[in-house]
């Protein structure tokens, strides 16, 4: 039920133009293994009951943001640009 009363963030997709001009001049190139990059990003603390879920031994509140949650990939790109 998160998702349904969540506030949707937003990301604009950027154009290839920019993404180009950004790489102009540039003389080095890498490429980043992200995949268990969502794990690196904690959930805000007093937030994590919002994300808890029910198993078979109890109520857990993730620590860390996860796959599933509405918002979750804008909040990583979001991230990642400040970073880069």
């Amino acid at each position: 039920y998160l998702n349904e009363w969540t506030t949707k963030n937003t990301y604009l997709l950027p154009l290839i133009s920019e993404i180009m001009d950004k790489l102009s001049g540039a003389k080095w190139f890498t490429k980043l293994d992200l995949q268990s990059s969502y794990n690196n990003v904690r959930i805000k603390d007093g937030d994590q009951w919002k994300a808890a879920f029910k198993t078979n031994r109890g109520l857990f509140e993730p620590t860390v943001m996860f796959f599933g949650l509405c918002n979750s990939p804008t909040m990583f790109q979001n991230m990642m640009d400040a970073t880069f």
